[in-house]
């Protein structure tokens, strides 16, 4: 058994304590910036005003807002990709925006419950939603709120960890606790690993693509990604995996609001 810090008072002050991980992997970012940057296009260089998608196309400056955004990693690591495009990250432990500010321009604090999120409907053009869904008491509540956010066509780039990872399959059969999976806020119970993290849910790739299907979103695309995490000798096996995203560590999923 492996133990961290345990949290004061319950969720909000476990994801305010500094020693909780709130950082991205860097290649499952980079993946989720190269298809957000593939879905938005080009900014253009005459400062043209946000498109509301009525011609059809992508062009004009976009509106990027990454929700629950950590400590800015993530939106970091597109930031090149989107040049020219206006990212915002959104979170709201305090925290975690601190750290967000060193890395970029615009943050606000905002939360994913009962219209919390500080934009108009209809306003923003994408979202990022890196490995946050896994922590949601009510995910249900939090696609609405991106759905309200959204413009119509507006993309969401969700990544969450695998439930049905190549070696999660195998630890089940061995009567061993998923990675990714956790029991407890305080240890870690029957599993490998060293960090609580405070996942809350999980999903395999099936039912990631039928629960924002549901929300009211038409899923574009559905790719892997590597964790990690995963021990360096078996790293090559799991970049083998992200060929197969059911079987990989992370999802990617690419939708759009319809």
């Amino acid at each position: 058994m492996t133990t961290t810090a345990p949290p004061r008072h319950g969720l909000r002050d476990f994801y305010e304590n500094p020693a909780v991980p709130v950082a991205s992997g860097t290649r499952r970012s980079l993946r989720q910036a190269r298809m957000l940057a593939e879905a938005l296009g080009p900014a253009p260089t005459d400062g043209t005003a946000p498109s509301d998608g009525t011609d059809g196309t992508d062009g004009g400056v976009k509106t990027v807002l990454d929700i629950g955004c950590g400590d800015g990693t993530a939106a970091a690591t597109a930031a090149p990709f989107l040049s020219g495009h206006r990212i915002v990250g959104v979170d709201w432990s305090q925290d975690a925006l601190r750290r967000a500010r060193t890395r970029l321009p615009y943050t606000v604090r905002g939360e994913l419950t009962d219209g919390g999120l500080p934009f108009g409907s209809a306003t923003a053009d994408a979202v990022l939603f890196s490995e946050v869904i896994e922590h949601l008491v009510d995910p249900d509540d939090a696609l609405d709120e991106l759905r309200r956010v959204l413009r119509p066509g507006g993309h969401l780039m969700l990544s969450t960890p695998n439930l049905a990872a190549w070696y999660n399959r195998a630890l089940l059969l061995a009567g061993v606790q998923p990675v990714f999976s956790e029991v407890s806020l305080r240890a870690i119970h029957g599993r490998p690993g060293r960090e609580v993290v405070g996942h809350l849910r999980l999903y395999t790739a099936r039912a990631l693509r039928e629960f924002v299907t549901a929300a009211g979103f038409e899923v574009v695309r559905l790719r892997g990604a590597p964790f990690h995490g995963v021990p360096r000798p078996l790293r090559p096996l799991d970049r083998l995996a992200c060929a197969v995203p059911s079987a990989a560590s992370i999802l990617l999923l690419h939708a759009r609001r319809t």
